[in-house]
């Protein structure tokens, strides 16, 4: 297939995919995005915290994003890029379909994939009634009896938060995790009203496709309307890792580095969304996107007049 040459190859087409493509598009660029279909909210049915869209599915919401950016000219491919390679004016994107895309900058958007806890069922569930964020979804259980999985350093200040949504919260001590919960920390969870029951948890109950309890190991099962965990966010980095950007390692994995604007240390690319950072809300990643576009064409900005300034020179001496 023959190669098709672009100001910029956006490489996923999530919220900040294509949040970045909109700007570039406005600033006259010839914009491609390639997505790969698998965005991180999938299983989610609906979106929140994002003004004007709260509530919508996610795959609705894509699809106006897609809308959108089409109504500037650009493209969107379903595919997954297979490789990137640098040359001399920028770089080759060898897609899974058999093209080859040319472009003078890359922005990647390929996000982040959840690690789930180990736990018969948990799959099934997850993004229904086994949930992540308070923030994304204490709403939508507000009031009802609500669990939390100790699997992290985090599930202590989660269950604090969920007293805000629900009178309702049990903290499981499953795992390690769970004896390490301190005095001071048990003290809090105290004072929020926050219930502690020990024990490993070894599978969740369903009745009518929701979920209806968690099951100890002795059989004992505790009622609950939804189930809250630590998933751990793996970022989907490879194309960067294989260009050579930096990574730095954090208390939450090793994630690629990128200045304020989601530049990354390879000349040319940029990072945005969850593929460099753990971080879930949507209307973030929107802005983050922008700054990152606004970003992305001042470079190409200065490259034009550097190039034009140095051809007039050219002219002026001969």
């Amino acid at each position: 297939m023959k190669d098709q040459a672009y100001d910029v190859v956006v490489v996923g087409g999530g919220v900040a995919g294509l949040s970045a493509a909109l700007v570039l598009a406005r600033c006259m660029r010839r914009v491609i995005v390639v997505d790969a279909g698998r965005p991180r909210n999938a299983a989610a049915a609906h979106l929140h915290n994002f003004l004007t869209r709260d509530g919508m599915p996610p795959r609705e919401f894509l699809a106006v994003g897609r809308a959108e950016v089409a109504a500037y000219g650009v493209a969107t491919v379903s595919g997954t890029v297979r490789a990137v390679d640098q040359v001399e004016a920028g770089f080759t994107v060898d897609v899974d379909d058999g093209r080859t895309l040319r472009a003078r900058r890359l922005l990647v958007a390929t996000g982040s994939t959840d690690e789930l806890p180990a736990l018969p069922g948990i799959h099934q569930r997850w993004g229904r009634d086994v949930l992540h964020c308070p923030y994304c979804h204490g709403y939508e259980v507000r009031g009802q009896a609500l669990g939390v999985l100790a699997d992290s350093v985090r599930a202590v200040y989660a269950a604090l938060q969920l007293g805000q949504w629900s009178p309702d919260v049990v903290l499981f001590c499953h795992t390690v995790r769970g004896s390490e919960i301190g005095e001071q920390e048990r003290a809090a969870l105290a004072a929020r009203n926050v219930r502690i029951v020990e024990g490993t948890v070894t599978g969740l109950v369903v009745e009518d496709d929701r979920l209806a309890g968690v099951r100890l190991a002795d059989g004992t099962v505790v009622a609950r309307s939804a189930l809250f965990v630590t998933s751990r966010a793996v970022p989907n980095d490879a194309l960067l890792t294989a260009l050579g950007a930096a990574t730095e390692e954090t208390a939450r994995g090793r994630w690629v580095s990128t200045d304020s604007t989601g530049r990354t240390s390879v000349p040319g690319v940029w990072a945005v969304g969850n593929v460099h950072g753990p971080a879930s809300q949507l209307l973030a990643h929107a802005a983050a996107a922008t700054l990152a576009a606004i970003s992305l064409n001042d470079d190409l900005i200065t490259q034009e007049v550097d190039q034009a300034t140095r051809a007039a020179a050219v002219v002026a001496a001969t």
